[in-house]
């Protein structure tokens, strides 16, 4: 009786091998049968089982025995652990093995075999690893084809059913992440999910899963059949399940529940990742880092962009003030306008033994005024190229190729010696034949040879390469503005690696071999300077040529003439007339020179004779005559002189008459002569 107030706990661990329902597992208190309790000290020997005093409770999941996030249900003598995928087991220690697919870029699959009647409504779940954009993940194949598909498009997952319309995720899958795609059709809908989150849902009208159908995974063995749905897959698929049953690619300690794998085509164990950096893909010196799948490249200064490939040497200003830096491939170069004069240095280059391209044209800018001269000049052994300009058109000579002993001359249509800066281009035609014709392109307007030649990889090595005339001894030849000169797009630079900021880095490169530096810019030569222009008349430099702009009232090259000449009275002794672009002085007696301000001297080209004497005059001169010559200019001889008649009254015959005396005096004058004297 004292004992039937007291409460008392019996924990029961009872346990059996009998069919039937499970025995109790817990603990009673106030045990009565008939009103009367029922005392475990009371109760005969032997007659109880895993029985004892108190009521002993400890939570099996304090201490945690569940790995990888897995779930702890506590059982009072044990635990139960819900795993998360993909790990299995007692502990949720175990995890799935994934199966690599597409490795090596091969085709690859995996066939599986439902063997019971998932019915209708399933819920199908995997885990996908891939960069790639497109592939098969899954198909539900029975007799009449296949009824359920599930892949990657645009790298979203998209499903459909028979009969029915796609479904397609909102999320990318191909970003080398792992995803957990699940695909529930119940009750004639079905939905998708991407890591427990909706992303759609469609109503579908399709057939039962039974058994004897098959399950193909990362693709089916029919290579058209796959690429209607992306081909074959390529990535890695892991812990694949149709409702609680495993598709296992391979097998793991812990006993798991999984359909019969049939075939596995090039599928691989594990999710390795491809060896991306072997071959490494990062430009301008970049350094490859492997991710899954992918890679990283760290760039260095000089570089940005995914695979480094936008080079950035310019934004490092690496070139002299004169030069503007351009990219090129896998470096820079520096361009710049050079200007040459008729004693500045020929400039010399050579290739630098690393050019592989094709060498089939010659490109540049030109200004000058020169008539004749040498802008490039390069040979090797009997093949040569000779660019030039001759009588203000430009030329090309070029003997090179299979036929070398054919010399090709190419000339321009037009002249560009006129102080302009003219564009100009030499190319061949057909680059990728031995020999072409070629064409000089000058703002534009080409010229095709007649004849044909082969290209000029004879500079890549060991070529002397000169600009401004025909080699540093003989002296240069061109006088005017040149840019920098390209063949084959390799720039032949003014400015030396010493006089850059940064090495360049590019493989193909001809070296510039003069040391002395290049004059930059374009400047011809100070025409002004001498102040050419007369009367207030402005020099304008028109490049190595000057023009005078002439204040009113003056004219002429210099501004020397004045518009009306005679304005100014020129002429000092004499009277002025406009004459063509100047005037004419007409002098007064006595006066000479252009403006008649000289005197003359009469008697300094007199026209005596006979020894008679010139006397000046005002307006003239005069002859004195000698007694034995007479005349203006004392040029007949004095002839005798007859006198007749009287004191009173004479009469005189001159030049050999004869006097006759009478009532009329009169003369007889010899043949010759006549008057009455």
């Amino acid at each position: 009786p004292k004992y039937n107030s007291l409460p008392l706990l019996i924990y029961f661990n009872i346990f059996t091998k009998q069919a039937g329902p499970p025995h109790f597992i817990g603990c009673l208190r106030d045990l009565r049968v008939d009103d009367v309790p029922l005392v475990p000290v009371h109760w005969p020997k032997g007659s109880t089982e895993s029985l004892t005093h108190g009521c002993i409770e400890r939570d099996r999941c304090v201490d945690d025995p569940c790995q990888s996030r897995g779930t702890c249900h506590n059982q009072w003598l044990s635990y139960k652990c819900e795993c998360d995928s993909p790990f299995e087991g007692q502990d949720c220690s175990e995890e799935n093995i994934a199966g690599r697919f597409g490795d090596g870029e091969l085709e690859s699959y995996a066939v599986f075999t439902i063997d019971d009647d998932p019915g209708q409504d399933i819920v199908l779940s995997m885990r996908v690893r891939t960069r790639r954009r497109s592939g098969l993940l899954l198909a539900l194949v029975n007799s009449s084809g296949s009824y359920l598909r599930l892949w990657l498009q645009d790298g979203k997952a998209t499903v459909r059913a028979e009969r029915s319309p796609s479904l397609t995720g909102r999320l990318a899958l191909s970003d080398g992440a792992l995803h957990h795609v699940t695909v529930r059709v119940q009750q004639d809908q079905m939905a998708l999910f991407l890591s427990s989150q909706k992303q759609g849902e469609v109503s579908v009208s399709m057939p039962p899963v039974r058994s004897g159908d098959a399950v193909y995974l990362g693709g089916l063995t029919d290579r058209r059949s796959s690429a209607s749905f992306g081909g074959y897959f390529k990535g890695c698929i892991q812990d694949v399940r149709i409702n609680s049953r495993r598709l296992q690619l391979y097998p793991i300690g812990a006993p798991v529940s999984s359909y019969a794998l049939e075939r596995l085509v090039n599928v691989t164990q594990g999710c390795a990742s491809d060896s991306t950096c072997r071959n490494n893909p990062c430009q301008n010196g970049g350094v490859c880092y492997p991710t899954w799948d992918g890679f990283t490249c760290s760039c260095p200064s000089h570089a940005a962009g995914q695979l480094c490939e936008e080079a950035t040497w310019c934004e490092r200003s690496p070139c002299p003030p004169a030069g503007v830096c351009r990219p090129r491939a896998q470096g820079f170069e520096c361009f710049s306008n050079a200007t040459f004069y008729d004693d500045s240095a020929v400039i010399s280059y050579k290739g630098n033994g690393k050019i592989s391209r094709t060498l089939s044209y010659i490109s540049f800018r030109i200004r000058t005024r020169k008539l004749n001269c040498v802008i490039l000049h390069a040979e090797r052994g009997p093949e040569f190229v000779t660019v030039s300009i001759q009588n203000s058109y430009l030329q090309l000579e070029l003997m090179t190729g299979p036929d070398a002993s054919l010399k090709l001359t190419l000339k321009s249509q037009h002249a560009i010696s006129d102080g302009e800066w003219h564009s100009v281009e030499f190319s061949m035609l057909v680059p990728s034949l031995p020999s072409s014709k070629w064409i000089v392109n000058v703002d534009g307007k080409g010229t095709i040879s007649s004849v044909r030649s082969g290209n000029l990889d004879f500079l890549k090595d060991e070529a002397d390469i000169f600009l401004g005339g025909f080699g540093v001894d003989v002296g240069g030849s061109l006088a005017g503005c040149l840019s920098t000169v390209e063949i084959g797009g390799i720039a032949l630079p003014y400015h030396g690696n010493s006089e850059v900021d940064i090495p360049r880095v590019q493989d193909e490169q001809f070296l510039k071999m003069s040391p002395r530096a290049v004059r930059g810019g374009c400047s011809g030569a100070d025409v002004c300077v001498a102040k050419p222009c007369l009367n207030g008349g402005v020099c304008q430099d028109l490049f190595n040529l000057f023009s005078c702009t002439c204040p009113s009232g003056w004219m002429g090259p210099r501004c020397e003439l004045h518009t009306n000449p005679c304005s100014i009275n020129p002429c000092a002794h004499g009277n002025c007339s406009v004459h063509s672009l100047g005037y004419q002085c007409i002098c007064d007696a006595g006066y000479t020179g252009a403006n008649c301000e000289e005197k003359t001297d009469p008697c300094l080209h007199h026209q005596c004779s006979y020894g008679a004497t010139c006397l000046r005059g005002i307006h003239g001169y005069s002859c004195l005559c000698r007694d034995n010559s007479t005349g203006k200019y004392c040029h007949r001889p004095k002839l005798p002189v007859s006198v007749c008649g009287n004191e009173h009254r004479n009469y005189t015959c001159f030049n050999g008459g004869n006097c006759t005396d009478g009532i009329a005096s009169m003369c007889s004058c010899r043949l010759g002569f006549t008057g009455h004297r």
